[in-house]
Formats: C-alpha cells, structure tokens, sequence
C-alpha cells in the first residue's frame, strides 16, 4: 500500500489543526505531496512552509469552507484545474455541538451535516471512480468512537459520525477486490480543540484523551490491513460493551457525560 504512494497526491481536509494537521504531518513524513484544505489560509500556509522545509513536500494550499453547499465541488474543480491527481483522500474535516434541544441553533446544525457528512461523500465520489479505474488509491474517513451509540445532547453529531462509519464499511466492502483501501478511523477523547468549538468548554481537562499523533500513526498502521480501527484498546471494548447493553441504557448513560450546566439566571428583586 505505502509503496504506492509514495510520491503521490493525498488530499486532507480540515488539515489547519488538530488531527488534520497530524495527518498532513505523517504523510508528508511517508513521502506524500499534500493538497491541504481548510477555511484559515494563513495556518495552511505555514503548515505548508513547514512540510516543504522538513520534508521537501509540494503542498497546494485551498482556502475553502466545505460547510458551504457548493464547497466541496469547489474543491473538486479547483484540483482538477490545478492537474492533481488524488490517490489519497482523508476526510477529516468537521465539527460537533454539544447542547439542549431549546438552545439548539438549527442553521449550526445544517452547517454540521454539511461538513461532516456532504463533504465526506461528495469528495468520495468524485475521486473513488478514477481510483478504481486506476486499480490504486485509499480513503480514510474520520468516524468517532461515538458513531457506535446514540449520544444525549450530541444527537446530530453522533448521528453524523454513524453515517461516516456505515458509509465507509459498505464501500469498503464493495471495492475491496478493486485495489483501493477504504478506512474508517474512530477515536475518543482527543486532544484538540473539538469540546472548546462545540460549546463544551473545559470538557477535555477532566477526561482521559490521547493525542493526534497517536489517532494518525494508528490509522496510517491500519489502512490496506482493516475497514475499522477504534483507537485504544478500552475504546474497543467500550464498543463492545454498547452491544450488549440495551439501546435505552447506553443512550441513558450517556446524558451523564454531556449534560450541558444550565446558566443560572439571577431572581429578580425590588426595591422596597
């Protein structure tokens, strides 16, 4: 697998921070050129810097929001423009939001299945054809631990990570014998700022998590080998566990880690 593509194309997306940038970082290292795709261009550019200096790696950097309906066909049109060629595409971009029904923001929501689910799928079949016609290439969606169970307060996302998880599964299955890998990546708890952007401020401070380079390395170790990696061997037990459970307790148990804290509004007085 990794012999193929060396000296080949990869396309990261959400790759300005966190587990994106880890990615770009350790293809690089593996001898990938990068097509890096994020809305900060400033950050995608040192990233780039970065990545030549260290690796002599040709980057092209696309300033792009792919919450935007046509934003992924953007991307799309851009790299055919440009004449790159996409053996690797890793679909990483996204975001959750953590809340209660009647703070919910509905136009966040939207922009959340956008991203995480539109995105993924879009540029997935753009680019899997030409893979399959070339008898070579891989994609790697960026699934959740969560995508295994409902989640309280965390419904859309969780939902979305399920998609992204039984997406990759049938098509992995379905091109399995054509020469192109298919891998869905499912960590928890991760270093980055994932809690802070879904309102969850502080929630990564009180429980245990590993870190970027861990989630990348094992899922770069996994792809051509497996169609599923859970990060961490609780992880993978936490899995399991769900299984026998009863759907009604795992989703109950679940309101017990994101609960959101309600403001406590001040009562009124007056004056006498």
């Amino acid at each position: 697998m990794w012999k193929q593509l060396v000296d080949q194309w990869a396309l990261v997306t959400g790759a300005s921070s966190g587990i994106g940038a880890e990615f770009a970082r350790q293809l690089a290292g593996r001898g990938m050129h990068l097509v890096l795709v994020a809305r900060r261009k400033d950050l995608l550019d040192e990233l780039a810097a970065e990545l030549h200096a260290k690796h002599a790696t040709r980057c092209e950097v696309i300033a792009c929001d792919l919450s935007n309906q046509d934003g992924p066909q953007q991307v799309v049109l851009e790299i055919a423009r440009r004449g790159i060629t996409v053996e690797l595409l890793v679909n990483n971009a996204g975001f959750g939001v953590v809340g209660e029904v009647e703070d919910a923001q509905v136009e966040r929501l939207q922009e959340l299945i956008r991203l995480n689910i539109n995105a993924a799928v879009t540029l997935t079949y753009a680019f899997l054809p030409g893979m399959l016609e070339r008898h070579h290439g891989a994609i790697i969606n960026l699934s959740s631990l969560s995508a295994f169970q409902p989640v309280a307060y965390m419904s859309v996302y969780a939902s979305s990570k399920a998609f992204l998880l039984h997406f990759s599964e049938a098509l992995a299955v379905e091109v399995k014998d054509r020469g192109v890998a298919i891998l869905a990546v499912c960590p928890g708890v991760t270093q980055t700022q994932f809690f802070d952007i879904a309102g969850a401020a502080g929630w990564l401070q009180k429980h245990a998590s590993h870190s970027p380079e861990r989630v990348v390395r094992s899922a770069l170790d996994a792809l051509g080998r497996r169609q599923v990696v859970v990060i961490g061997w609780k992880n993978y037990l936490l899995t399991l566990l769900v299984r026998i459970a009863s759907r009604a307790r795992v989703v109950k148990e679940s309101m017990r880690f994101f609960r959101p804290r309600r403001k406590i509004e001040p009562k009124s007085s007056k004056l006498k």
